[in-house]
């Protein structure tokens, strides 16, 4: 199935440092929307809560089919499973060097599971970022000039 979002924004205001593929906790009325692209994780973000890593701000959209006493809150907590030892890693790195956790995208594996792509990242300056922009727009060129 492949990338069901891809967190541009992320990649612009933020350098990578380092990425994990994580677990996701969700109930059952949350799956379908998310298989069929329904899934916004731009203005997510994620923190560490007594040793627990949840992304806050992920929107999944309501289902149709599912009743009105079934459905989630498309903006709920959800809880991302990873590992005791690569939560503390992340912990330590965000404490001593003022980085910070953002979903980078979601996705389906070859078994069918849901899966969330998070960076460990670092601030982009506006300087950086329009470097960016700049090798961006030099990419770009090249490919027109090639076709």
């Amino acid at each position: 199935m492949g990338v069901l979002d891809n967190n541009k924004k992320a990649y612009f205001e933020y350098t990578v440092v380092d990425d994990f593929v994580t677990g996701i906790k969700l109930v059952g009325s949350e799956i379908k929307p998310i298989k069929a692209g329904f899934v916004s994780i731009k203005e997510g973000y994620c923190y560490i809560d007594k040793g627990e890593l949840f992304i806050k701000g992920m929107h999944v959209s309501v289902s149709k089919e599912s009743g009105v006493y079934d459905n989630h809150d498309p903006y709920r907590v959800r809880k991302l499973l990873m590992n005791k030892k690569e939560i503390l890693k992340l912990e330590k790195s965000i404490a001593a060097k003022g980085m910070t956790i953002v979903p980078l995208n979601i996705h389906v594996n070859k078994v069918g599971l849901i899966k969330v792509k998070i960076g460990l990242c670092k601030g982009k300056k506006l300087y950086d970022k329009r470097e960016t922009m700049k090798k961006r727009d030099v990419e770009r060129d090249i490919q027109r000039s090639i076709k």
